[in-house]
């Protein structure tokens, strides 16, 4: 499994994580198990979040007794992100969690607080030892221009954001925003929401040959072109462990230059839209 600096100066992270939205709603089970046989096989990057309902405690079960092979990240909601708010909502994710320390905590949002509540938290929460570090979901470059004007150069560590072969619309500005900041761009829901391409789409079937190409699947194909930038991570959840290995799998894909330009062929990046797209 690759790894990569999770933001400015920070631990090297496998590029290939695991997402938990919706992972509640099925066997709990068959969640851990998927969990564990991520972590197995090197995708020690686990991504959560107080807003998932019950994913908090599925994950305190498949990370017990190996919490320090994990990179553990969850956010808060903006309805509870003033000062207080955000550390009294750490301090419950990290008993659901049943750990005593997140490695980054994420605003999931922007919401009705000032961004200084926030930093004024997540600077406490780091003082205290709760979180290593701490970063944003859902924030397009002007937004981030702006949490930099309160945080300073150096404190964001990541931006968590949609991202997938058929919404790209991240690669206008928020990619070279956040490379040029050194913050970590983190892909949630990097198979789309339900709308994987069909096999019998015509980018189906550039992804298809890709995959045979390389003996490997069209999702692992996918994932391997949302991460071709240094900067990029991802976090698809998996919901079998079957599914977690396919997803591991990507992790050592290096697409050449010819099938890069296929896939951007067809998936086109399209125009900037006039706002960031989010889940």
């Amino acid at each position: 499994m690759k790894t990569r600096e999770f933001g400015s100066g920070g631990p090297k992270v496998s590029v290939i994580g695991q997402g938990t939205w919706f992972i509640d709603r099925g066997d709990r089970n068959n969640a851990v198990a998927a969990l564990c046989r991520g972590l197995d096989l090197g995708m020690t990057h686990i991504d959560t979040a107080e807003m998932y309902g019950d994913a908090e405690p599925v994950i305190a079960d498949a990370i017990a007794g190996r919490r320090d092979e994990v990179f553990l990240v969850s956010k808060v909601l903006p309805s509870n992100a003033s000062r207080r708010g955000t550390i009294t909502a750490c301090e419950r994710s990290l008993k659901r969690l049943k750990t005593d320390h997140l490695d980054c905590y994420l605003l999931h949002w922007r919401g009705s607080y000032p961004f200084d509540e926030a930093v004024a938290a997540f600077d406490e929460l780091v003082r205290a030892g709760k979180i290593r570090s701490w970063g944003v979901s859902n924030f397009d470059s002007d937004d981030l221009d702006e949490l930099l004007g309160v945080a300073g150069a150096g404190k964001i560590a990541c931006n968590q954001v949609l991202y997938h072969l058929q919404e790209r619309a991240i690669e206008h500005a928020v990619i070279p925003w956040c490379e040029q900041h050194g913050v970590a761009v983190v892909a949630y829901s990097p198979f789309g929401h339900n709308d994987f391409p069909s096999a019998r789409s015509k980018g189906g079937e550039v992804l298809q040959a890709i995959a045979q190409a390389h003996k490997a699947t069209p999702r692992q194909v996918a994932l391997a072109f949302l991460t071709r930038a240094d900067s990029v991570l991802a976090i698809p959840k998996a919901s079998s462990a079957e599914h977690a290995a396919d997803n591991a799998a990507a992790g050592d894909l290096t697409l050449s230059a010819a099938e890069i330009a296929a896939l951007d062929k067809a998936f086109p990046l399209g125009p900037k839209p006039r706002g960031l797209p989010m889940l």
